[in-house]
């Protein structure tokens, strides 16, 4: 997924209102960005990290600026694609091109409906029956291990939960984690923040649930799936 226009540059001065952020940009001081991340953000949203951020053409947007990148030091640090609406555009592509080889070899559908549930999926894999994809963007990373959720998540859990009737019923049902940011070497469950999150995941993967991880190459350039992670459960 390459950004088209190009991204610009700036300094993080603070994120803060959940979907907030300001960052200084040469030539216009403090300017105040859409931030498309519900998460913490936790160690990448440190004042005085270098940022990217794209730019909308839509006059009607009242934030026409996006963060969309941040590069942190440290030992978990890295660059990070922190838009996490980024992750499903960033797998979609993988999965058209079948480079997924676990999801690979059938059509593509996206925002497909749950069956006999309310709600959708990312995507499904084939015809029926298809194989039912969640993608969950890991942006926090602790001594090169990527960590999800970085907040509770009501909403990820029923996912999961979806995923597993799915599997339980006799479906295919796949979790993607995708791990934009290059220190993220293996991915698991953060018990700590959402540990019912935890046990839902580590049912769901006994229930038939394929648990995939992948991590990204992450540029200002573009952000595109590397390869497979192991995933600690």
């Amino acid at each position: 997924m390459r950004f088209h226009p190009p991204l610009a540059q700036g300094v993080l001065v603070r994120r803060y209102k959940r979907f907030l952020a300001d960052v200084e940009v040469p030539s216009q001081g403090a300017v105040t960005m859409h931030c498309a991340n519900t998460g913490a953000m936790t160690g990448c949203d440190a004042p005085g990290s270098r940022v990217w951020f794209s730019t909308s053409a839509n006059p009607k947007r009242k934030y026409p600026h996006s963060l969309e990148l941040v590069e942190t030091e440290g030992p978990s640090g890295g660059m990070i694609c922190v838009n996490t609406a980024r992750a499903n555009a960033v797998v979609g592509e993988a999965l058209d091109g079948g480079r997924i080889k676990a999801l690979a070899g059938a059509p593509v559908r996206r925002e497909a409906p749950i069956p006999d549930e309310r709600g959708r999926f990312d995507f499904a894999i084939g015809a029926a029956p298809a194989t039912y994809v969640e993608v969950k963007s890991v942006t926090l990373c602790r001594d090169g291990v990527g960590a999800f959720p970085d907040a509770v998540s009501e909403r990820a859990k029923r996912h999961i939960e979806a995923l597993a009737r799915q599997a339980t019923s006799g479906g295919r049902a796949a979790l993607l984690f995708c791990a934009p940011h290059t220190g993220v070497r293996a991915v698991t469950a953060a018990d700590d923040i959402d540990p019912d999150y935890g046990v839902a995941l580590r049912s769901a993967a006994a229930a038939g649930v394929m648990v995939l991880a992948y991590g990204c190459v992450v540029t200002p350039q573009e952000v595109t799936l590397r390869g497979a992670l192991p995933v600690l459960l």
